[in-house]
C-alpha cells in the first residue's frame, strides 16, 4: 500500500505519515514548508520522519512542493502510483483568514482542485481529506452532527473547507472517485502548531507571561488528542467510501450520497471548558497562569461538541484519551523539545 500524505510537515500530517510508516506502509510525503509558522519545527518533523523510515527500512520519500503548483502535483502522480491519498495540506488558521483570504483560495481551493484532478486521472482508490469543525459556524445545536446543515460559516477558512466537501462530492458523483472528508475538532498534542492555544499557553505559562483568555474562559472545545485523531484518519482511509444504498434524494443526508462520498466528525465527544483546559496545563507545568480575560474574538464560535457516532459505527472509532492525560503527554514533549526554555524556575 502506497499512500500520498500531503501536509506531511504539518502537525496532523506528520503524525499520520509516522503512523503509516510504523505499520509498514509505503509513504510519500508532500509539503511546501512555508513560513506561516516556524519552519524549523516543520523541518524537525521531517527529520523525525526520515529517522523513523531509516530505522525501519521503510519505503519513504518526501517531495517539497506546493499543491497550488499544478505541474508539481501532476509530476508526483506520474512518478508514483498511489493506492490512497490523505490530503492534510491546507492554509490553516481561523484568524489569519481575516487578514489574508487569498492564501486560503490558493491552498485550500486551487490546491485541492489539483488533488481532485490528479486522483481522478490516476484512478486513486480513496481520497481522504481534512475538513474542520469550523464548518458548523452559526449552528448552535449541540452536539454537532453530520446530518445538520453547514451553510453559515463564520470565517473564510471555514467557507473554503466547506467548499472542499462540495467539490469532493462533485468528483465522487461525476467520476466515482471515493472521497471521505473528516471534520477535525480542536486537535492538540506533541509536535503541535505554535499558533494554537495549547502551545501559546504552555510557552507563556512557562515564562511567567500573561495568557490571553478569550470569552473570559467560558467557551468550550472538544479537545481531541492527536493519537486519537490519527487513529480515526487511518480507520477512515482504510475504508473507501461507497454509495449509501439508503440515501434518499427527497430527504438528502448531507453526509452521505448515492455517490461514493462520506463526511465524518472526528472529535473527542467530550467538550471541555477553556478554563479547565488551562487548569490541566497549569497542573502539568506546575505553575499557575497569569490570565488576561478578553471578549470572544471575531470569527470564533462559543462552543464545539462532536457527535462522532457515525465514524464509531462505520470504523469502530472511539477516542480514548482524557484531556488531563493528553495535556500531560503534550507538556512532556514540549519540555523535551524546547529544553531549558520550557522549564519554569
Amino acid at each position: 500500500m502506497k499512500t500520498l500524505v500531503t501536509g506531511s510537515a504539518g502537525f496532523i500530517g506528520f503524525h499520520v505519515a509516522k503512523a503509516l510508516l510504523a505499520r509498514g506502509d509505503a509513504v510519500v510525503g508532500l509539503d511546501v514548508v512555508n513560513d506561516y509558522y516556524d519552519p524549523a519545527l516543520k523541518e524537525a518533523r521531517l527529520a523525525e520522519l526520515e529517522r523513523l523510515a531509516e530505522a525501519r527500512g521503510a519505503d519513504y520519500s518526501f517531495l517539497r512542493a506546493d499543491l497550488a503548483d499544478r505541474a508539481a502535483v501532476e509530476a508526483a502522480f506520474e512518478t508514483h502510483e498511489f493506492d490512497r491519498v490523505i490530503n492534510l495540506a491546507a492554509q490553516a488558521g481561523v484568524r489569519y483568514s481575516l487578514e489574508n483570504p487569498l492564501a486560503y483560495v490558493e491552498s485550500n481551493i486551487l490546491g485541492f482542485t489539483h488533488i481532485l484532478e490528479a486522483c481522478r486521472h490516476a484512478g486513486v482508490g480513496h481520497l481522504t481529506y481534512a475538513s474542520t469543525s469550523s464548518v458548523y459556524g452559526a449552528n448552535t445545536t449541540m452536539p454537532f452532527s453530520e446530518g445538520q446543515g453547514v451553510d453559515h460559516p463564520l470565517q473564510f477558512y471555514a467557507a473554503t473547507k466547506r467548499a472542499n466537501e462540495l467539490m469532493a462530492h462533485a468528483y465522487s458523483h461525476l467520476y466515482a472517485l471515493p472521497t471521505t472528508g473528516l471534520r477535525f475538532f480542536t486537535v492538540y498534542g506533541p509536535w503541535g502548531r505554535p499558533d494554537m492555544a495549547p502551545m501559546l499557553f504552555a510557552s507563556a505559562i512557562s515564562a511567567g507571561r500573561p495568557i490571553k483568555v478569550f470569552n473570559h474562559g467560558r467557551h468550550s472545545r472538544d479537545f481531541t488528542y492527536i493519537d486519537d485523531i490519527v487513529e480515526g484518519v487511518l480507520r477512515a482511509s482504510d475504508r473507501p467510501a461507497a454509495p449509501d444504498p439508503d440515501w434518499d434524494p427527497a430527504a438528502p443526508d448531507p453526509a452521505t450520497s448515492n455517490a461514493p462520498f462520506r463526511v465524518y466528525n472526528i472529535g473527542n465527544n467530550a467538550p471541555v471548558e477553556l478554563a479547565d483546559f488551562i487548569a490541566a496545563l497549569e497542573e502539568a507545568l506546575g505553575r499557575e497562569a497569569v490570565k488576561e480575560y478578553l471578549p470572544l474574538q471575531p470569527g470564533d464560535v462559543p462552543d464545539t461538541y462532536a457527535d462522532s457516532s457515525r465514524l464509531a459505527l462505520s470504523a469502530n472509532y472511539r477516542p480514548a484519551t482524557p484531556v488531563r492525560e493528553g495535556v500531560a503527554r503534550f507538556i512532556e514533549w514540549y519540555r523535551d523539545f524546547y529544553g531549558e526554555e520550557a522549564n519554569p524556575a
